[in-house]
This record gives C-alpha cells, structure tokens and sequence, in this order.
C-alpha cells in the first residue's frame, strides 16, 4: 500500500505571496528623470547650432565618465560646458549669404558690419559689387537678445543631462534635483516665445532649416 504524500497544495494567500516576491521591481527614479528630460531637450536642440550639439552629445559620455565622475572629469565638463556656451553665442551672430558670384559666403557681425571670411578679394570696390551693402549686416540689439537666450537654451540642455547631474550635483537634494527635471520645460517655453516674438533674419552657421540670403 504506498504512502500517504505528506505535501499539501499551496494556498491561494501563499501563491500570491510568491508572485509578489517575484515581481519586477519598481522603474528606477533615473529614468523617469532621462525620460522627462530627453523630449524637450531635443525640441530645444533645433534651435542651436548643429556642430555644437553633436560635440556636446558626442564628448560629454567621455568627459563625464559617464555619470561616475572623478574631481578632473568635473573641471573637465565644466570648462567643456563654458567653451560650448560661448559657441553658441559666437555662432548664433554668423550670418551666410550667397554673393553676386553665386558663391556662398560665411561671416560674424560686428559694431560696423559683417566680416566674411572666406572671400579673398582686396579691392573695396569687388567686395562691394559682390556683397553689396554689409552694413546691413551689423551687430543689432536682437542680435545679443538671440545669443543669450541660445546660450540658456544649451545650459538648460546641458545641465538637464542626466549624466552631468550625476557628476555634477550628485548631492543634490529634491529641490535641486526636481529643479533640473523641469528647467527644460519653462526655458523650452520663454526661449520659444522669445524666437517667436522676435525673430531674427540671420543665417546662423550650423542652425538648421537658415538657408542663406541671395544677392
């Protein structure tokens, strides 16, 4: 006569005390922060210069050691962050044209007008028959107007980055670390309403949809 089996079936309490064991566990709070930053900040992106973008997204991984970061990586991303910031506002008062010559021309503003660079010519008078009137071009209020907000565009990008928060502010209380989630979102706002209200006719080197003006 074979034995009675001493096991018993488990519980219905018991099994659904076991699936909870064995439940995932809750998202990590990195990435619903990743998740809320990455989609404004690409929005905020078109409106900075393309090269100083794809060098920032390019660099900082390495610059950063991502996230885990040592006292030089953290001098490093930080004069890397300051040299970019001046980029920006360096490149959002180039302009491009297309000359007479139908050759296509690069320059930055100044006081007076713009200074091309890449035209080789001596004589005023051939600059003036392929350019015309540069003084046109001159440095303009709007123009320091655009340059500051480009740069507070790219440091709300840069800072909202989560591995430069992590090497940056990795003591960051709530405040702060809720402060960077959503700097995104109302820079996102007052730099689109400013670019909006006060656009500028400037073909930027490196901003995208800026085709050059013709002559």
């Amino acid at each position: 006569m074979a034995a009675s089996s001493s096991t018993r079936a488990p519980e219905s309490g018991e099994m659904e005390e076991g699936h909870a064991a064995v439940a995932s566990p809750p998202p990590v709070l990195t990435t619903l922060v990743i998740d809320k930053v990455l989609s404004p900040a690409a929005n905020l992106a078109q409106l900075l210069p393309t090269g100083t973008v794809l060098a920032f997204q390019a660099l900082a991984p390495s610059f950063t050691h991502r996230g885990a970061c040592y006292a030089s990586n953290k001098y490093l991303i930080s004069v890397f962050i300051a040299l970019s910031a001046v980029s920006c506002a360096f490149f959002s008062i180039t302009d491009s044209l297309v000359g007479a010559d139908n050759k296509l021309y690069y320059g930055v503003a100044t006081l007076r007008s713009l200074y091309v660079f890449n035209y080789t010519g001596a004589s005023e008078e051939e600059r003036r028959r392929v350019f015309g009137n540069l003084e046109q071009y001159r440095l303009r209020p709007l123009d320091c107007v655009h340059a500051v907000f480009t740069v507070l565009v790219f440091l709300t990008i840069a800072f909202g980055d989560a591995m430069v928060q992590n090497c940056l502010f990795r003591d960051a209380g709530p405040n702060t670390t809720e402060l960077l989630v959503n700097l995104p979102l109302a820079a996102g706002v007052v730099s689109t309403l400013v670019f909006m209200l006060f656009p500028t006719s400037r073909k930027g080197i490196g901003f995208t949809n800026t085709p050059p003006t013709s002559h």
